[in-house]
């Protein structure tokens, strides 16, 4: 059982957070006491992120529950090695995405990639052994990292939500990957106990390098119709997967910027 973790006003990372940065000191005390548990199960948490990839983190919970369902209880690679590609397309999850957790089982048991042997890795080596695999980018590694391993000094530049709440704390449009680097430097090596940055945003996504925050919500908005349609035949249990390529929509609903608030 992994051991609960909690980020107060006591805690030293906190301290040292907040000597370092004012602005970031006045969203954790607005925030307060964070309490969480970092994800246990390597392989489970890895086949979440690929299911949840470019969804709202509503729709994620919904298919990922149906897998656990036709896994029997349990998403381990035994079980989602007896299931067959119709059978885990069927619950929802496109084609592209059983291809990449079919290979990422196939690594798994092959020993290509060895969670055990990640706690002698620095983030880099990690990042660069996962994003080997096809289906797992730096933002799926990155909140691997963050998450699972918990580690401290992950800085997750291509996360909507954690831009959202950087351009919130910072006021500021500039949420290029050097100019969030450059700010945040003054909290290494201690970059995601900045984890209130997240709390404003409070959702998930990737974003796509070069489009600003405002262009990325007025193309949700676009978009927002045709989410709501094919989230509604995803939770009616219909496969709702609208183009033989992939999800139609690839964006989180769950934070303020797709949902237009």
């Amino acid at each position: 059982m992994a051991e609960m973790i909690r980020l107060d006003v006591d805690s030293d990372a906190i301290r040292y957070l907040c000597g370092k940065d004012k602005r970031l000191a006045r969203v954790i005390e607005m925030v307060g006491p964070l309490i969480y548990t970092p994800y246990q199960d390597s392989y489970s948490f890895i086949v979440n992120q690929i299911i949840g990839q470019m969804l709202s983190n509503k729709v994620r919970d919904v298919i990922y529950g149906r897998l656990i369902d036709r896994c029997g209880g349990e998403v381990r690679m035994e079980t989602v090695g007896r299931l067959t590609d119709e059978e885990i397309r069927s619950i929802g999850i496109s084609g592209a995405k059983v291809r990449y957790i079919r290979r990422f089982t196939e690594s798994m048991k092959s020993g290509e990639i060895d969670f055990a042997g990640f706690s002698q890795m620095s983030d880099e080596e990690i990042i660069k052994q996962l994003t080997k695999l096809p289906g797992i980018g730096r933002w799926t590694a990155k909140m691997y990292l963050i998450f699972s391993l918990d580690r401290p000094d992950v800085l997750p530049v291509e996360d909507v939500a954690f831009l959202q709440g950087y351009q919130w704390t910072y006021k500021t449009d500039d949420v290029s990957p050097a100019a969030v680097r450059k700010k945040c430097k003054k909290v290494e090596p201690l970059c995601i106990y900045s984890r209130p940055v997240y709390v404003p945003g409070a959702g998930s996504g990737v974003y796509k390098a070069g489009i600003s925050p405002v262009r990325w919500r007025e193309k949700i908005r676009k978009r927002k119709r045709s989410m709501d349609i094919w989230e509604k035949s995803v939770f009616e249990g219909k496969r709702g997967i609208p183009s033989a390529g992939g999800d139609a929509v690839f964006v989180c609903t769950s934070c303020g910027m797709c949902a237009g608030k």
